[in-house]
């Protein structure tokens, strides 16, 4: 049995595609002692005619949510 786990970017919310190169992000539940996690997934390579891939647009803007605070 083949399955094809699709996943999604959580930037852009387009699909990764086979062979792409992807970062995932492993988050924990709000609950310390829960042990629950959750994973997104990003783009790691850039699009044409892009400055950032979609990880380093993510990870700039939890950089300005954060210095913002």
């Amino acid at each position: 049995m083949i399955r094809h786990n699709v996943k999604y970017c959580d930037y852009c919310h387009s699909s990764v595609a086979a062979g792409q190169r992807w970062v995932r992000e492993k988050i924990s539940s709000s609950r310390l002692d829960s042990g629950d996690w959750t994973y997104r997934h990003y783009h790691a390579e850039l699009f044409v005619g892009e400055e950032g891939s979609c990880w380093e647009k993510h990870q700039m803007d939890k950089e300005i949510a954060r210095i913002s605070m």
